[in-house]
């Protein structure tokens, strides 16, 4: 490990993020959509929660394990899947061995960079995350190689309406790494060594290629090019859906949920979970912070399904707040995007023992013993925070 690889924050990950990854590398994890409305809200939006802290009869112990989609987990944090990136060349395998040192569930994009088999031997606690792409006989063969390489749930996630334009403009990524491709962005990896030599090291450049995507006997297409066929397959129903559960017929995750309604009919289709999520801000602008429509929501459907919460997580208490307004659990993405750019697999378990240290700190200070005591009485909610949609 590098002197001083260590980092306190996840705002300090970032920042090494920034210095060590060429610009469009990380202007694409940076992302968000149009005026950038929703990317910020899911972030400011944590802000405005506050604690309401005891100052005796603490909790001198606590617990922070709890059971995911009937995975035990060491906190109530998982590994959010994201799409194909450059940020280091053991990719989603690196974030995958993080998430098993420190006890936690991986899901992995069917959008990854590293393959299933890979990824679930390295975590044999990882969900696979699916998009409703192509016909329903490849889905059946995308989600039997999953179930034969281990993996323990599904995520199907369709929170997406292809929003491209970005009012900062959107970050250049080739379709694939080729000589054209390579001399075009030489500029930038030769501005970023530390980045250049960790690829160089392997003998391999960014491929931006989508391995779980691959037909039987095929090659693995770009990301692009399965970005194309996702753009063209049919929108999902809700009996598609269904049908996708009833394949599977295990543990099922919903995610990129909003709204009341279409909780309830997660719920009536049989998911197992919920993931209340507006993609990170890369989807519909102007959609609200997952933290505020997550009451509403929460309340909405009890203890009939799980409920996670994704998106601005940045530290241990914004995970105390969603438990505290009705979350089972919280995914992460960009979080431990930015460890990996900082350091590698120990970056990943840097950002984890940030969020772990941080959900300690707030259960004491509200008196404790458990992540399953929490409860609204535990945060300051301003009026008109929640909100209520699809009620």
């Amino acid at each position: 490990m590098a002197k001083n690889a260590w980092f306190e924050t996840v705002a300090e990950a970032q920042r090494r993020a920034k210095k060590r990854l060429p610009k469009s590398v990380y202007s694409a994890l940076v992302a968000g959509s149009e005026r950038g409305l929703t990317v910020d809200d899911n972030l400011a939006a944590f802000g405005e929660v506050g604690f309401a802290p005891h100052v005796a009869g603490l909790s001198d112990k606590r617990d922070l394990s709890t059971t995911v989609m009937g995975q035990p987990i060491s906190m109530p944090v998982l590994i959010s899947p994201t799409g194909v990136q450059a940020v280091h060349p053991d990719g989603e395998v690196a974030v995958a061995r993080a998430a098993a040192a420190r006890g936690i569930a991986m899901g992995l994009s069917s959008f990854a960079s590293k393959s299933i088999e890979d990824v679930a031997a390295a975590n044999p606690q990882t969900f696979f995350q699916m998009y409703w792409v192509g016909s329903r006989e490849v889905l059946v063969q995308r989600m039997e190689r999953a179930r034969a390489a281990g993996a323990t749930g599904l995520i199907m996630t369709l929170d997406w309406s292809f929003s491209n334009g970005r009012d900062w403009g959107s970050p250049q990524i080739p379709e694939k790494m080729d000589l054209k491709a390579m001399w075009k962005f030489a500029p930038e990896g030769i501005t970023r060594p530390k980045w250049l030599w960790q690829f160089g090291k392997t003998g391999r450049v960014p491929d931006l290629t989508t391995p779980n995507l691959t037909a039987p006997g095929g090659v693995a297409p770009t990301f692009f090019g399965a970005y194309g066929e996702w753009m063209g397959t049919p929108l999902p129903t809700w009996d598609d859906v269904a049908w996708l559960r009833e394949q599977w017929g295990g543990p099922f995750m919903l995610k990129g949920v909003m709204r009341v309604d279409d909780a309830k009919r997660a719920r009536d289709v049989g998911c197992t979970a919920i993931s209340v999520s507006n993609h990170g801000g890369n989807n519909l602008d102007g959609t609200p912070a997952p933290i505020r429509a997550l009451p509403a929501v929460a309340e909405a459907v009890g203890d009939d399904i799980e409920v996670l919460l994704d998106g601005g997580i940045r530290r241990g208490s914004d995970v105390v707040k969603a438990l505290s307004l009705g979350a089972d659990a919280v995914m992460i993405g960009r979080a431990y995007l930015w460890g990996l750019a900082a350091n590698g697999q120990a970056g990943v378990e840097n950002v984890l023992d940030i969020l772990r240290g941080g959900i300690d700190s707030a259960l004491l200070g509200l008196g404790r013993a458990s992540v399953h005591e929490l409860t609204p009485s535990d945060v300051v909610v301003p009026d008109g925070f929640v909100r209520n949609l699809g009620v």
